[in-house]
């Protein structure tokens, strides 16, 4: 027997459960598939430790989705940006640089959270939305577009009729490979360690990234953890570096991450376990096919920098939403494909060339060009409205409001 949706959502990551639940609470009968089931408590094996920071303009998307009311109390706001370059001699901060979200707006840049909650806090809204199905342990096989929908067969064999696909997948998207879409992939020998951190000194609502070689140290505000100050932080070097550091006895790991992290928290101590990830940017040449567009790392995937990754998904997934919305009685017709593909491509395209550039200058190693980036981060720091466009382009907002 044929199962009917209008809409079906591969991928069971923050992206495809954040879209589940928008499609959800915007009246859409949804099917989200994943054939991994969500880790969602931070001891559990393959949990994901890594942190999201929700940026402004992502807020509507989570509030309209039900979401928001179950992720604020647990949400650490992020006031304040700074940039540290820690390029001389020694690991050391010679340059220090605010980016201050009050000179923008009344409300923080963002707020950040584990990945893991995310995760336990989405799956909890689908419980709520009576017209959606989500299925665990499933994956999406194959389809067939035709005129009026797409036949979708699922790995235990389930056939669905659905007016609209979302590849939420990942960035070996099955929905991106059937539509026959390629992806152009950038490689940089990275990758990114994630662990969470506990320290002396307030974080005061600072996320800090610290610039040496090999690509940025983050520390990102979480909430206290056993009444100390506590941060998420993601340490990104050179592949062999990091596979040394993620295999460190706890005691000279912490010496070497309280050193990299230019004691700007004072010494650090680790309080979760560490995970390690590759770092690609990727770019999908097309984000729609016949019945079906890509969303998040489906469509694009770019280091962890700026906070621009699951943001830039969000805002595909505001895109997309609004389209269907237009289009309630076919969301998957070619107007509304073929218009998310024109509306997110070239602004896609934009971010994830730009996150490449500035990764490409984290990881710099000689002298010389150290000394480059922190002259250029002083120059672009100094100038109060070209502080405030570099700010306001970060957030994904367009003009001053």
């Amino acid at each position: 027997m044929r199962e009917t949706t209008d809409i079906l959502i591969s991928g069971g990551g923050v992206a495809g459960l954040t879209a589940a639940c928008a499609f959800g609470s915007a009246g859409f009968r949804v099917i989200c598939v994943d054939p991994a089931p969500p880790v969602t408590a931070a001891d559990d094996d393959g949990a994901d430790l890594r942190t999201t920071a929700f940026l402004q303009p992502s807020i509507p998307v989570l509030r309209a989705s039900g979401l928001w009311s179950r992720l604020e109390p647990h949400a650490a706001p992020l006031q304040v940006m700074r940039i540290i370059d820690a390029g001389g001699p020694e690991p050391e901060a010679r340059l220090t640089r605010d980016f201050d979200a009050a000179d923008i707006s009344d409300a923080p840049f963002g707020w950040n959270l584990p990945n893991w909650l995310l995760r336990r806090e989405m799956v909890a809204r689908l419980a709520e939305l009576p017209n959606v199905s989500f299925r665990p342990g499933v994956g999406f096989a194959r389809m067939l577009p035709r005129e009026a929908e797409a036949l979708v067969t699922l790995t235990d064999g389930t056939q669905v009729s659905a007016r609209l696909v979302v590849g939420a997948d990942g960035r070996t998207s099955p929905v991106r490979e059937a539509l026959g879409i390629a992806a152009q992939t950038i490689r940089y020998g990275q990758k990114a360690l994630a662990f969470a951190v506990a320290h002396d000194l307030p974080h005061q609502n600072v996320s800090t990234e610290v610039h040496r070689t090999g690509g940025p140290f983050t520390l990102v505000p979480l909430p206290d953890r056993d009444g100390r100050p506590a941060s998420a932080v993601v340490w990104m070097d050179r592949g062999p570096e990091i596979a040394r550091l993620a295999t460190l006895p706890v005691p000279a790991f912490e010496a070497e991450m309280t050193a990299r992290s230019a004691h700007v928290l004072g010494p650090l101590t680790l309080i979760s376990r560490r995970s390690v990830w590759p770092i690609i940017s990727q770019l999908a040449d097309r984000l729609s096919g016949p019945r079906a567009v890509l969303i998040a790392e489906a469509a694009h995937v770019v280091p962890p920098i700026g906070a621009q990754g699951l943001n830039m998904s969000l805002a595909d997934l505001a895109a997309l939403l609004a389209l269907a919305e237009s289009h309630r009685e076919d969301p998957g017709k070619a107007a509304v494909t073929d218009a998310y593909h024109r509306q997110r491509h070239l602004e896609v395209r934009a971010r994830v060339t730009g996150i490449d550039l500035l990764n490409r200058a984290s990881m710099v190693g000689a002298p010389a060009l150290r000394d480059l980036r922190a002259k250029a981060l002083e120059t672009l720091h100094s100038v109060r409205p070209v502080r405030q466009i570099l700010m306001r382009a970060g957030l994904g907002a367009g003009r001053p409001g």
